[in-house]
């Protein structure tokens, strides 16, 4: 039995060959298309000499060349390595160097901060170029340009036999508490994720038009805003960048009906959407992942839209999507839902036993097809991570009595106060009900007396007023004594990660 990824363009390829497959700005991409430059993609690796089983770094925004490589990385049998498009040059010279990355795609614009990261690697990988004008074959020195690549007449014409459990994608973790590790996924983990995704969770169809703003080097956006759409053979909107008044305006021209996104983009959906009137009412699905989407916003969105955002849980070790509130079960806003079908979930104690009653908080593990191969050159760390099978997540999660979970926090997150377990995501519920606050994020500080103490970043919507003093109050108020925050610092924004996502650990460094 052999499977490869890029079964989820070639399938809809053969069986509605003119459905448009991709949309960015003006121009227009049919499956057959597509499937064709991801095979001519293909052949033009293998001119250049890369061979079956050597991994390739793609480095585009959400462009259709991200597509053509992606697909004409798995026609040509080579894992793909996403390299995200915010990070440094010394970053992405890690990563091309723990890769083993023969080959390097960039978009035009990026080839500066990439150049310099292929000096920093000294690994002599390829370097490949991709235009915004696919008529420009022109390439720097010592680059290959994509397009000329496309038009040599090389083309790649069957599926090659990769096997269900050969590696598909290495997805770098963030590397937010060290270095990036990278998560080997096969394509049995990406096309059945995908698959869940696309048919268990959110009922797409080839009607669905989908607004693709999550990164698509990202674990969230490649598998359930790309991939899974492309499953069903639906159309994916890309927008490169993520900015309301754009993302609204795209929903509103083609009839968007799937959305997915970080809490920090539902926010500002809210806020443009209350300021200027759009149609969005073809919108259906709306996907939440990344962190917890705060209760207040759930609430808001579902009134503004009409549409309920289905909150899920995963990580890039599991494909990622591992848990969602499903449209036909009952929903549980707050929570991550239940396990996909075939996922299993368990909570561990810290003394590694298993915890069985409800509401009860443990880290969660995970078992299932989902799971990752192991990292990428780091056997002890897949050794300490995956044990007998379950993959141990760091996160602290509760399950109720009908078996849906929630997460609590990060075991590196939690706070002990003079010897009370403190979870930060509890106390920025608190800070996200009062009226005046648009983003809050909560760590624990060195305290003389307790261990550690719990200080509060905020910031706060436009227009709006209040002192920290009356924030620490609002917060003593309305929880235990040893939770509220002894210090809040207020912000004009809090940093991000390339999804949307706070970053605790900038905070934490100051």
């Amino acid at each position: 039995m052999s499977l490869n990824l890029a079964t989820l363009v070639r399938a809809p390829a053969r069986e509605r060959p003119e459905q448009t497959a991709l949309v960015f700005g003006d121009a227009q991409l049919s499956y057959r298309a597509l499937d064709e430059v991801a095979r001519r993609m293909a052949g033009g690796l293998r001119t250049l000499g890369v061979q079956p089983g050597q991994h390739v770094a793609i480095f585009t925004p959400n462009v259709p060349a991200f597509s053509v490589a992606y697909f004409g990385c798995h026609y040509a049998a080579c894992p793909v390595v996403p390299v995200n498009v915010l990070l440094a040059a010394d970053e992405i010279a890690f990563l091309l160097k723990h890769s083993d990355a023969v080959a390097f795609i960039v978009w035009e614009r990026l080839l500066p901060q990439a150049q310099e990261a292929l000096a920093k690697a000294g690994t002599g990988a390829k370097l490949i170029v991709a235009k915004a004008d696919p008529a420009d074959i022109s390439a720097p020195t010592g680059a290959h340009s994509m397009s000329a690549l496309l038009g040599a007449g090389h083309e790649v014409t069957n599926l090659p036999t990769t096997m269900p459990d050969d590696t598909a994608v290495i997805l770098y973790t963030s590397g937010t508490t060290g270095r990036p590790k990278g998560a080997e996924l096969t394509h049995f983990n990406m096309f059945y994720n995908a698959d869940c995704a696309a048919r268990q969770v959110l009922s797409l169809t080839p009607d669905t038009v989908a607004l693709a703003c999550l990164p698509l080097t990202h674990s969230f956006g490649q598998t359930i805003m790309h991939n899974a759409v492309m499953r069903v053979g639906g159309k994916i909107v890309l927008l490169p960048r993520f900015e309301p008044r754009t993302a609204l305006t795209l929903m509103q021209q083609h009839r968007v009906t799937f959305f997915g996104g970080v809490p920090s983009m539902y926010m500002a959906l809210l806020q443009e959407a209350n300021a200027a009137p759009y149609d969005v009412s073809s919108l259906q699905w709306c996907a939440g992942g990344g962190a917890s989407t705060p209760m207040e916003v759930l609430q808001a969105f579902r009134q503004r839209f009409g549409v309920p955002i289905l909150e899920g849980y995963g990580l890039s070790e599991t494909s990622p999507a591992a848990s969602f509130n499903m449209p036909y079960l009952a929903q549980k806003p707050g929570s991550v839902g239940v396990p996909l079908y075939g996922v299993e979930f368990r909570l561990e104690r810290a003394d590694g036993t298993i915890v069985t009653e409800p509401h009860e908080p443990g880290e969660i593990c995970i078992k299932g097809h989902n799971v990752m191969k192991g990292y990428y050159k780091q056997p002890e760390e897949t050794k300490s991570t995956i044990k007998d099978g379950w993959f141990h997540t760091g996160d602290v999660g509760v399950r109720d009595e009908e078996g849906y979970y929630r997460i609590v926090d990060r075991l590196k997150d939690m706070i002990l106060f003079g010897g009370y377990n403190v979870y930060p995501r509890e106390v920025e519920e608190v800070l996200y009900a009062h009226p005046a606050i648009a983003e809050a994020a909560v760590i624990g500080v060195p305290s003389p007396t307790q261990g550690e103490e719990v200080k509060a970043f905020v910031a706060l919507h436009p227009g709006a007023s209040v002192t920290e003093q009356e924030l620490i109050t609002y917060c003593r108020e309305r929880m235990a004594i040893y939770k509220y925050p002894r210090s809040i610092e207020l912000r004009s924004e809090l940093p991000k990660g390339p999804t949307g996502k706070i970053v605790k650990q900038a905070l934490r460094s100051g």
